[in-house]
């Protein structure tokens, strides 16, 4: 099929790792000929998200950015969200509607059950973005994600995963896929590859991220704070959170006050230029951005070896460290404090693995063909 297809995108919070890559997908697609357009939710998400949705609606959205009422939580919203989706896919005759995240997915999939059972000719693609699938389907909120997720597999006509482990998460917490599946990476841009060049106060450490508690920054300080025992140690935390003032609070009682700088929300490309040394000293992950675009600036990582992070760092000598062990995280950072330029090798190596297997090209055109795949195919009855 060489036509140009409508494609809707559909997420609910305009913010993150998710809404990046929508942007991405959405600014590749329009590139490659097809009609785009993105639904999200109408709330406030300060200044840098408002601009991002402009930029994104005047370069990339033919069919436009469209705002709708969302929530979070289950509630009204999850009645009235899904016909304004369904009326916003019909009126721009959408032949693709790609939900993201728990909400986007239901919302996408919902609405476009309805319109196949009107005649229209529209798929509907999910891409969970982790979200639902980190609770524990043991807590009665995890049944009841669980529970959805698998009554909402009926309506997928295929699904798509950021990584092996989101997959294999997928499986293990919902079941088996009923249906077609693709595992197809987050990708980044070529301009994303270049050597950082290091602020002349850069600390030993940089932290970039939200400051939450799966995030491990109670690790990271404790390591930074076992570290101080035998040598001077330095960290720059980039990032805002619910846990923010916790975790402040814990480096004045390890008495790291002069030795680690809260920073606040500084964007990626700054933060890599104030450390050395990347740490994600995370409980829980996806497939990070954060680790992608350190591995692109050729910037030394430790890292824990959770969720994506091994698949991204795999057929290189990057070695990841178990979470929640502050004395694993603290013997790392002290390798790289004694032998910096293995950990620059490393580095190295990296940054050319990733160049080769996670591109925005690779993963439109991936995704893109995916769709047509399933629209030459007729809709089951």
């Amino acid at each position: 099929m060489s036509r140009a297809l409508s494609i809707l995108h559909c997420l609910r919070a305009p913010i993150g790792g998710l809404f990046r890559h929508v942007c991405d997908l959405a600014a590749e697609q329009a590139d490659m000929g097809h009609r785009v357009g993105v639904i999200c939710d109408r709330g406030d998400y300060g200044r840098s998200a408002e601009a991002a949705i402009r930029n994104l609606g005047e370069t990339s959205c033919e069919l436009g950015v469209r705002r709708v009422e969302m929530s979070r939580q289950i509630g009204f919203r999850d009645i009235t969200a899904p016909r304004a989706v369904r009326r916003i896919a019909q009126e721009t005759r959408t032949q693709i509607l790609h939900g993201h995240g728990a909400k986007g997915g239901a919302y996408a999939r919902l609405a476009a059950d309805t319109l196949k059972r009107k005649g229209q000719e529209i798929r509907a693609f999910y891409t969970p973005h982790g979200g639902a699938l980190h609770y524990s389907p043991n807590t009665l909120q995890g049944r009841v994600f669980m529970a959805l997720e698998r009554k909402l597999a009926a309506k997928t006509d295929g699904i798509i995963f950021e990584s092996a482990y989101a997959a294999r998460l997928y499986e293990e917490n919902v079941g088996a896929s009923t249906c077609e599946m693709r595992i197809i990476p987050n990708g980044l841009k070529p301009q994303e590859f270049y050597d950082v060049i290091l602020d002349e106060s850069a600390t030993d450490f940089v932290f970039i991220g939200e400051l939450r508690q799966l995030k491990g920054i109670d690790i990271l300080l404790n390591a930074l704070a076992e570290i101080r025992k035998v040598r001077p140690v330095t960290a720059f935390i980039a990032g805002a959170g619910p846990d923010a003032r916790k975790f402040s609070a814990l480096a004045a009682k390890l008495e790291l006050t002069g030795a680690v700088t809260f920073a606040g929300h500084v964007p990626a490309g700054a933060a890599f230029a104030r450390g050395h040394c990347l740490v994600v000293p995370s409980r829980q992950e996806s497939l990070p951005y954060i680790v992608l675009e350190a591995a692109a600036a050729r910037l030394p990582l430790i890292a824990t070896n959770v969720g994506g992070i091994p698949e991204i760092v795999e057929g290189t000598d990057v070695a990841l460290v178990p979470a929640d062990d502050v004395h694993a995280l603290a013997q790392q950072m002290l390798a790289f404090l004694e032998n910096p330029a293995t950990f620059v090798e490393r580095a190295d190596a990296l940054q050319n693995a990733v160049s080769k297997r996670f591109t925005v090209g690779g993963m439109a055109r991936n995704i893109t063909h995916f769709y047509v795949s399933r629209l030459l195919e007729p809709v089951e009855e």
